[in-house]
């Protein structure tokens, strides 16, 4: 597969050395095998906030509904976890809660452009 869009392959790299930072901390504490990767099924929210266009009204919140993307970037940031080690395989992912926000317009909304990754248990069914 070719990426269609090239802002990805630095998108994911990012992604990888923020996980590897907060992996190196000790920052996830979920089961893990011996070599890092997690055990079981994780649940998944990821809030990501994309830089607010200049033409975008200013007296009243808006959702981006312009590209990149949800799916894409989701998709992008699990394969980066992949890569960082952070699971083996991200069909370990069984839930995804996924937003795209605007700096400031939602609780969990960065003050500059990002994500919030946030990865937990996935509780029994």
């Amino acid at each position: 597969m070719i990426e269609s869009c090239k802002e990805t392959k630095s998108w994911r790299e990012a992604v990888k050395c923020a996980a590897l930072d907060e992996l190196e901390k000790g920052a996830l504490s979920i089961e893990r095998h011996c070599n890092g990767a997690i055990i079981g099924a994780v649940s998944m929210e990821i809030t990501f906030t994309l830089p607010k266009p200049k033409s975008a009204p200013k007296s009243r919140r808006t959702w981006p509904d312009k590209k990149p993307d949800l799916s894409k970037l989701v998709r992008s940031t699990e394969d980066a976890l992949t890569d960082a080690g952070v699971w083996e395989d991200d069909a370990r992912v069984v839930k995804t809660v996924s937003r795209k926000v605007f700096p400031g317009e939602h609780p969990k909304a960065l003050h500059i452009p990002g994500a919030l990754i946030e990865i937990m248990e996935a509780l029994p069914l």
